[in-house]
């Protein structure tokens, strides 16, 4: 495996410095019934301080993950099915993300599961890496899934199939501690025809993850999740208490060409609709002004709708600008939180 090759080495000679009242990731969940309830609850109650905390999305330090491998996306798709290994080309190691972000003073991460693609049922992985976090001193938030089959496909043994891919994500992130996987509400068809078959997918795996305590949260993640009404549609649909969303500060694009965003939903408004669902926050940033504040999204903006919802608990970095590296970009996107954390609190 490919450990650390560059000068974000030194951020991790930092966890010998890091107190000892950093989380672990031990889920705090007792079983109570033979359907446990989600710890959603649980995980915002840490945020004593204030009402809000900041975590770190894997997908941040993508590049630094996966390297030349994404220099072409169809042979990267190819690639991470036949052999998930190969695609990790970068000069970071995914096991080492807990003491990576233990190193920028964030005790609470967020997995991709492209890193640990074929990893989910792997017992011996899943003891390292738990270990590892609590050596470093942090805790798993969620885990983001992709690459599993549309949840909303129009074929129902597809769309099943889909659903049971999910299962042992479910499972590792309960085994991990997490609260919730990510999921995408992807399919075929109209918006109409999408809305139902979405929201059958997301109803079966939603029993199963309440079966084991975890969350199932889909992210506006492109197409018609990014219309922010629609979700909010689907979501009421489902009606599930374990079933919620992951609203993105910048992932509204509804239709995408090879060069721009041709059609786009009103980031605000879609906050708006779909953070009476969530049970996460991701703030994605791009690039940054001469005052430090991200120039696609009003963070300030954002956060007050965040803030008037009732939502409380972590807010995850997820960093997908080039004008700056990504060490760099996820420390800018912090100090632009804990500015307007501190903003919003006053």
């Amino acid at each position: 495996m490919k450990f650390i090759k560059n000068n974000i080495a030194s951020k991790i000679l930092t966890l010998l410095m890091i107190p000892a009242f950093l989380l672990s990731c031990k889920s705090k969940t007792e079983n109570k019934d033979s359907i446990e309830m989600p710890i959603e609850t649980e995980i915002q109650k840490e945020a004593s301080v204030s009402d809000f905390q900041i975590s770190l999305a894997q997908w941040s330090l993508h590049k630094s993950f996966f390297g030349a491998s994404i220099q072409d996306w169809d042979l990267f798709r190819k690639q991470l099915k036949e052999d998930p290994e190969s695609v990790l080309k970068g000069v970071l190691d995914p096991m080492d993300f807990p003491a990576i972000a233990a190193g920028y003073g964030i005790n609470s991460i967020e997995l991709v599961n492209t890193f640990y693609y074929n990893k989910a049922d792997d017992q011996a992985f899943l003891n390292t890496f738990k270990q590892n976090c609590e050596d470093a001193g942090v805790s798993v938030g969620l885990i983001m899934c992709d690459g599993l089959g549309n949840l909303g496909d129009a074929d129902a043994d597809a769309r099943m199939k889909a659903v049971e891919n999910h299962y042992k994500w479910v499972d590792a992130a309960k085994f991990l501690g997490a609260h919730s996987i990510r999921v995408n509400a992807a399919g075929q068809g109209t918006a109409e025809e999408l809305a139902i078959t979405a929201a059958d997918g997301l109803s079966k795996l939603g029993a199963y993850g309440a079966s084991k305590g975890i969350n199932i949260i889909v992210e506006n993640h492109g197409g018609f999740s990014s219309n922010g009404k629609w979700l909010s549609g689907v979501m009421e649909a489902v009606g599930m208490d374990n079933v919620g969303t992951l609203p993105d500060f910048g992932n509204f694009c509804i239709e995408r060409s090879e060069v721009r965003c041709e059609h786009a939903y009103d980031r605000y408004q879609g906050m708006k609709e779909l953070m009476p669902f969530a049970k996460g926050v991701s703030a994605k940033s791009n690039a940054f002004d001469a005052n430090g504040d991200e120039t696609q999204s009003d963070f300030l903006r954002i956060m007050k709708i965040v803030k008037k919802s009732g939502f409380k608990g972590y807010v995850g970095i997820e960093y997908e600008g080039r004008e700056l590296s990504e060490d760099d970009g996820i420390k800018a996107t912090k100090a632009l939180l804990e500015r307007v954390f501190k903003a919003i609190e006053e």
